[in-house]
């Protein structure tokens, strides 16, 4: 999307779901958290649907440029960094508020391809990452040879996954489930 007012129609779609959620959302909620009338959104997306679709698609865009942009001397430290980062609680209440509504939108996406296909690709570069991440420390010797990349990327995947559904579900923080997967990486992954 390089066309401003599209931009900044996904913007307030962020700023709208965090506020009303996925289920409640409406393209009147955009319109006026972007400060612009409904047929100006309809001229852009067709339905709250394809507005959707383009949003995580933007949201994908970001996520994978913070992924890119993490970074550490081992790949300890880049697998430790990664997780502080997407396990991160906002103090603002955004974030919760935010993962509330995700937490919505998977729960439409056994019943929507489109969605349920944006939310892979998102799960899909999370795995590769880590992945990418335990193979370079397999490869430098900083990680046990022994190590499985891909089941123990699958672990760190699910546990990822979990926390944000305990956060959101039981309003447990995710600083345990960070600590809990630290020791993971130092005590099953660390070459001796």
């Amino acid at each position: 999307m390089d066309d401003d007012p599209a931009t900044e129609i996904l913007e307030a779609t962020h700023r709208a779901l965090c506020r009303h959620g996925y289920a409640d959302l409406t393209i009147k909620d955009i319109a006026a958290e972007a400060d612009r009338s409904t047929a100006s959104v309809h001229y852009y997306f067709d339905d709250k649907g394809t507005l959707f679709v383009e949003f995580l698609e933007y949201l994908y865009d970001r996520y994978t440029t913070q992924l890119a942009t993490i970074d550490g001397d081992t790949a300890r430290d880049r697998l430790i960094a990664l997780l502080e980062t997407i396990l991160a609680d906002d103090d603002t209440g955004t974030g919760l508020e935010f993962r509330t509504a995700m937490l919505e939108v998977m729960a439409q996406a056994p019943y929507d391809d489109a969605i349920r296909a944006r939310l892979a690709a998102f799960d899909d570069v999370l795995f590769d990452r880590i992945r990418a991440i335990i193979e370079d420390g397999i490869d430098r010797g900083e990680f046990d040879a022994s190590v499985e990349p891909s089941v123990a990327t699958e672990f760190l995947v699910t546990a990822v996954s979990g926390a944000y559904t305990r956060q959101v579900a039981m309003n447990r923080s995710a600083e345990r489930l960070r600590e809990t997967l630290t020791g993971y990486v130092e005590t099953r992954l660390l070459a001796d």
